[in-house]
């Protein structure tokens, strides 16, 4: 890949993807227009995509979601000889299995389990829930955010959440994870992995709950924020160089696991509690909408990062991102996301116009007669980029604020009251 006017493909189509296409697009090593592969849902989807990567023959593609790593999208390119950023098949389980996961920490003695056990058919979990009794169930594969539930937000007996775990065996999945309640603060990390070596990006703190305040059901993500510190408000340096570590041991135990090397994006999502850094889930690609965040501060052309992840050198190459603060807020369609309005037309005139201190993200909209539409999901990602949080977050509510039709946001996203009860919760855990 050592010259330019490469040709780079970009699997996805969401908030995240368009983040990874704006910073390959910056790239002068990049010929234009992209290959972009939206689709990928079906077996005929990923014959679509490998016959389209026959005939263009990209240098290298970029993977952005889960579902096409799990089903081993980066096995059947490399089979064509094309260079991939995304793990294969096999080392995506650290995402697909979360049952794989918990064992591969247990394992490689990894820190950052919580109590947890893996069961294959219903039998023991209720003793088990019993003896936690404060719980997280947990379906062992993909669930786009929505599958995870919590005694006493979710689940509110043991009767109840036994029904869920045999509506899970019901589903298919193969087995359920039951793991012990954590309190604390959540976080993500995300590295850049070639296999041996990782280098980290920018912490961000993401939001799960639809309902501002953290109420209502689980999304995708509803918005992200970032400091210019490149940690969080309630975070040690200690707590950061924490999470850290356990990329980095994670990276080499899949390697000793598998027998092969990790090539693309490790993100972990953590916990800091009193009893220090744990981990609740691994993914294996980019964070949406974690991405938006730090792909708007790299400094460092992507292509040159993609370069050195293909290449087992990352060691070899400065990473930068500028000191800046984010805060990422995403517009949904109203009913999002149990019950989301489709095809309903949205209005961006009253947006203001992208600049340094903007970032517009498209996501699930689709283009017809010159009028925006979306299609069921997360619709449009805003980025404000600022000195302080407090200027990010302006900027980014002004321009979410401004979109017409039948969406909502959080607007608290990256807010001083959110961010303090965030600072006070951890205060109180430590005390304890």
């Amino acid at each position: 890949m050592r010259r330019d006017n490469l040709k780079a493909a970009v699997i996805g189509k969401d908030g995240r993807t368009s983040a990874i296409e704006r910073c390959l697009l910056k790239s002068p090593r990049v010929a234009k227009p992209l290959l972009l592969f939206s689709e990928w849902q079906s077996r005929q989807a990923t014959e679509n995509i490998l016959r389209r990567a026959r005939d263009e023959k990209p240098d290298f593609v970029i993977v952005g979601p889960e579902q096409p790593l799990a089903d081993g999208i980066v096995d059947a390119l490399q089979e064509l000889g094309i260079l991939c950023v995304g793990p294969t098949q096999s080392l995506a389980r650290l995402e697909s299995s979360k049952a794989f996961t918990r064992d591969l920490l247990s394992k490689h003695r990894i820190s950052g389990n919580p109590q947890y056990q893996v069961f294959r058919s219903i039998t023991g979990i209720q003793e088990y829930l019993n003896h936690l009794g404060s719980y997280v169930v947990k379906p062992d594969g993909l669930t786009g955010g929505k599958g995870v539930k919590l005694s006493g937000a979710h689940l509110f007996s043991t009767n109840e959440a036994l029904r869920y775990c045999e509506e899970l065996f019901r589903l298919g999945h193969s087995a359920v994870i039951i793991e012990e309640k954590l309190d604390g603060e959540e976080f993500s990390l995300q590295s850049f992995c070639d296999g041996t070596h990782v280098v980290d990006m920018v912490v961000v703190q993401d939001h799960k709950r639809a309902g501002e305040g953290d109420t209502g059901p689980n999304t995708g993500g509803m918005g992200s924020y970032s400091c210019e510190n490149h940690s969080l408000p309630f975070l040690r340096d200690s707590q950061v160089r924490d999470a850290s570590a356990i990329n980095a041991a994670v990276a080499g135990a899949l390697l000793k696991e598998t027998g092969h090397k990790f090539k693309g994006i490790l993100y972990g999502g953590f916990m800091a509690t009193r009893n220090g850094i744990l981990l609740l889930e691994y993914n294996a690609r980019f964070g949406d909408p974690e991405t938006m965040n730090v792909l708007s501060l790299l400094e460092t052309d992507l292509v040159d990062i993609c370069e050195a992840i293909i290449e087992e050198k990352l060691h070899d190459m400065p990473i930068t991102f500028r000191r800046q603060a984010t805060v990422c807020k995403y517009v949904v369609p109203h009913g999002y996301p149990d019950n989301p309005v489709k095809a309903a037309r949205i209005d961006l005139s009253a947006v203001p116009a992208e600049s340094p201190n903007l970032k517009i993200y498209p996501a699930a909209v689709r283009e017809r007669e010159g009028a925006l539409f979306m299609t069921g999901s997360r619709a449009i990602a805003f980025v404000g980029i600022g000195a302080t949080l407090a200027e990010a977050e302006i900027i980014a509510e002004q321009a979410a604020n401004a979109v017409k039709g039948p969406v909502f946001h959080r607007r608290d996203i990256g807010t001083s009251d959110l961010i303090q009860k965030r600072i006070e919760h951890m205060m109180s855990l430590v005390a304890l």
